[in-house]
């Protein structure tokens, strides 16, 4: 397993931290990440009600994420290891007027300080882009308290996602900047259940985020997991 201080990817912060002053414009890069984020709230907000929660959010980039989830009533922090990113969600909350915690600190580092202290931990559009994603569910699982939530979400690696969501989404529709995924890194359902089991989390649900780019609308659909996906875990008491 790589240590902490291994599993950041400098080439993947710099390309979020070049993008950081537009994360929260909705017609920018980032604009599938504010389409998808009403799906990930609400399907997170069904299985655990976040109101009165104490949720970290792992990658929480600009906060889009973290601010939806605050929204709901949750007691909300945020980490990243890009500054830009977290510079920009710290001033977008002078406008949302929102009391969310963000820091700048490694999923390891935080787990080793704070852990079994939250009651939601969410690790979404991440795992995809750091050197050893087990290391990162590890302490995903070390966050949580017993009893708890561990949400992920990540793209499968097979051609069909290679085709809608590296050839599709950064070269033909240009919905991504091109370059913003790596093939390589991309993991399968069956991966991402043994590292959550492997951590102790036991695996409660697995469910597709489909796009029709004719409608231009994203789904759910557990039927389909052959390209973006959402995991729900939780650590037994």
């Amino acid at each position: 397993m790589t240590t902490e201080s291994q599993n950041v990817d400098a080439h993947e912060i710099a390309k979020f931290e070049a993008l950081a002053s537009r994360w929260w414009d909705k017609e920018s890069e980032f604009k599938p990440l504010h389409e998808i984020n009403p799906l990930r709230v609400n399907y997170i907000n069904d299985a655990t009600n976040l109101k009165g929660k104490k949720v970290i959010d792992i990658g929480c980039g600009g906060g889009i994420l973290s601010e939806a989830m605050a929204k709901l009533g949750a007691n909300v922090k945020g980490i990243d290891m890009g500054e830009a990113p977290l510079g920009v969600a710290r001033l977008h909350l002078l406008e949302s007027k929102l009391d969310i915690d963000y820091e700048r600190i490694t999923a390891e580092a935080i787990a080793e300080r704070e852990t079994e202290q939250y009651d939601v931990v969410t690790c979404l559009e991440m795992l995809e882009h750091v050197p050893d994603p087990s290391s990162i569910v590890a302490a995903c699982a070390k966050l949580v308290k017993p009893g708890g939530h561990v949400f992920f979400s990540t793209i499968n690696r097979n051609p069909k996602a290679y085709l809608f969501a590296v050839v599709g989404a950064e070269y033909v529709l240009n919905m991504l900047p091109k370059g913003t995924h790596d093939y390589a890194k991309f993991i399968q359902p069956a991966e991402l259940n043994n590292y959550a089991r492997n951590s102790g989390l036991e695996v409660e649900n697995l469910i597709g985020m489909t796009y029709n780019p004719l409608t231009k609308i994203y789904k759910l659909n557990e039927k389909d997991v052959s390209v973006n996906y959402l995991m729900r875990t939780h650590k037994p008491t």
